[in-house]
């Protein structure tokens, strides 16, 4: 068996109850609401029923505690395996993994199965945690790929502990108090969360340089997540308005890091549309190029011992870069924008937009480096491929 070392109001109408029952029979609101209701159950630690080619009962490492364990061995049969990247698998296992695979499968004995292990093994900025033999690997279940796909929409370490549900798991779950979700509704939500996008308050709100700005917040539909169209001046009145496609950044936006350029990238771009009478910025939610707050403060942990940007990200199990820009365009098209001038150094922007059939030129929006993010500006340029020359 294999081991692990730990390195320490009024009520409504008829016609508003009418209106809403249609409205939930729209295509994609039910999938969007169980994956929504899915990534928040497994955020506090409850196990959740994949369905699909097979079913899975799935749990993240990082929230796993031993309530959620209980819950998750009352649905599980056979073998429990821990889902993770390849990278974070190589990193374990101490020998290189094949890229191509979304998921690797680690057999995980009985004495592994406790939230403090569990949480070492997903985690690199832990105390670390290696398997003393190379033979850990398992083949990885159906659906895989999904499971580890469902942690990222939770913001969570795609690292889950997946197994086998019995064959009675769904009519359980409901006395259990747990939740079922489809594998295809899964793959299916950056689609369907962009085509529910719409309208839900506008305001004008007078900006620091730019005084006739209004904010624009779009919802999808029972998915929670907000997105925010500054429009400057009134770019809907020109062919081809200056527009930013800006990335939530608490720290850089609101604190003023100095390890990012996105706050000068922010301020900068309101000052150009401003200047030019018009433009707009979708500040979209997608911190740290979509995996979050958390993680991305766990990806700068990582940076303090050495690795870059890109690197750090690999570490924890992501992507270098996990964004859709699909609401981006969604946004746009409600807004009447089918033409921009696009305020990037990002060519992966530009092709998103453009997949999307808008009309795109570029146009610059570099800011000197400061002296603490200049590696941060280098390995965009060297290893993102931005255009900073």
């Amino acid at each position: 068996m294999n081991q692990l070392f730990l390195h320490s109001g009024a009520a409504p109408d008829a016609a508003d109850v009418a209106a809403s029952s249609e409205r939930l029979s729209e295509p994609g609101i039910r999938p969007v609401r169980a994956v929504h209701r899915a990534t928040a159950e497994l955020r506090r630690g409850t196990p959740v029923l994949l369905t699909g080619e097979t079913s899975l009962v799935v749990l993240p490492a990082e929230t796993a505690s031993a309530r959620g364990l209980d819950e998750f061995a009352a649905l599980a049969r056979g073998e429990w395996v821990l889902l993770l990247a390849p990278s974070r698998a190589a990193a374990l296992l101490r020998r290189p993994m094949p890229p191509e695979p979304e998921a690797v499968a680690l057999r995980l004995p009985k004495a592994l199965r406790i939230p403090a292990a569990l949480r070492a093994l997903a985690d690199p900025t832990l105390p670390q945690a290696t398997l003393a033999e190379s033979d850990a690997l398992s083949d990885c279940p159906a659906s895989a790929g999904v499971a580890l796909t469902l942690a990222k929409l939770a913001r969570l370490l795609p690292a889950m502990l997946v197994a086998p549900a019995t064959a009675d798991a769904a009519e359980r779950l409901a006395p259990l108090g747990l939740l079922a979700v489809r594998a295809a509704d899964v793959l299916a939500y950056p689609g369907e969360v962009a085509a529910t996008l719409t309208r839900v308050a506008e305001a004008h709100v007078p900006l620091e340089g730019a005084p006739d700005s209004r904010i624009i917040a779009y919802r999808a539909a029972e998915a929670g997540l907000e997105h925010l169209a500054i429009l400057v001046g009134h770019p809907e009145q020109l062919q081809a308005p200056l527009v930013r496609l800006h990335s939530e950044c608490f720290t850089g936006d609101l604190l003023g890091s100095l390890r990012c350029d996105c706050g000068p990238q922010l301020r900068g771009a309101i000052f150009r549309m401003a200047a030019e009478g018009a433009g707009i910025l979708l500040y979209l939610a997608q911190e740290g190029r979509g995996i979050g707050l958390v993680n991305k403060l766990r990806a700068y942990a990582l940076q303090e011992r050495g690795l870059d940007t890109l690197d750090a990200n690999r570490a924890l199990g992501w992507g270098a870069d996990e964004r859709d820009f699909l609401v981006a365009a969604t946004m746009l098209e409600d807004l009447g924008i089918h033409e921009v001038r696009l305020l990037t150094n990002n060519p992966d922007k530009i092709a998103a937009l453009a997949a999307c059939g808008l009309k795109v030129k570029r146009e610059s929006h570099i800011f000197a480096a400061n002296g603490v993010n200049d590696r941060y500006l280098a390995t965009k340029a060297n290893r993102f491929g931005h255009l900073l020359g």
